[in-house]
Parts: C-alpha cells; sequence; structure tokens
C-alpha cells in the first residue's frame, strides 16, 4: 500500500472548490493519475481523519500550448472530488 501522500499530491483551492466546501461539503484534490477511487478515499481519511461519503474522479489531459514559434505540452491530471459524511471538514487552508 502507498503512502497517503503520494496519493494525494495538493488541494484546489479556487473561488468553484471554496463554494462546493460551503454548500456541498465536498473537498477537490489533485491526486496521483494512477489513484483509483478506494485509494483516494484510504488517503483522505488516514491524513485528515474524517470519513468519506463519496468519491468522483475526472481526468484531465495535458493540453498543446505554443510558446513564439515552439509548441509545447502541459501535463495532465486527475481531479479528485471527496464528499464527506454529515458534520465533518478538512481545513484546506492550513498547509497552504
Amino acid at each position: 500500500m502507498r503512502d497517503p501522500r503520494e496519493i494525494v499530491v495538493r488541494p484546489v483551492v479556487t473561488e468553484r472548490s471554496t463554494e462546493m466546501i460551503e454548500d456541498l461539503g465536498a473537498y477537490t484534490f489533485i491526486v496521483a493519475r494512477d489513484a483509483n477511487k478506494i485509494e483516494i478515499r484510504r488517503a483522505i481519511e488516514e491524513l485528515f481523519n474524517v470519513e468519506v461519503a463519496s468519491v468522483r474522479t475526472a481526468n484531465y489531459p495535458g493540453k498543446w500550448r505554443r510558446a513564439g514559434r515552439t509548441m509545447g505540452r502541459r501535463p495532465g491530471y486527475k481531479k479528485a472530488i471527496v464528499k464527506l459524511a454529515e458534520g465533518e471538514q478538512i481545513d484546506v487552508y492550513e498547509g497552504v
């Protein structure tokens, strides 16, 4: 079993993710590309000592970007939206 810090890369702190925390109790994280929902659930529960209700994931492919004459590719990533059980919360701004 992998270390939870290898699975959860970083939290996503944006205006939309903050609204999701307030409205739905759902937190957004960038996770390892090869992590599955079960691994993500266990990692979040172990890192933050909370109970996870559900996990949704989305893969984002890297996009081609141009800088002058040269073309480059931005890296892809995997995002997980983790909904916590009723009454649970995570302080995502603590480590940022």
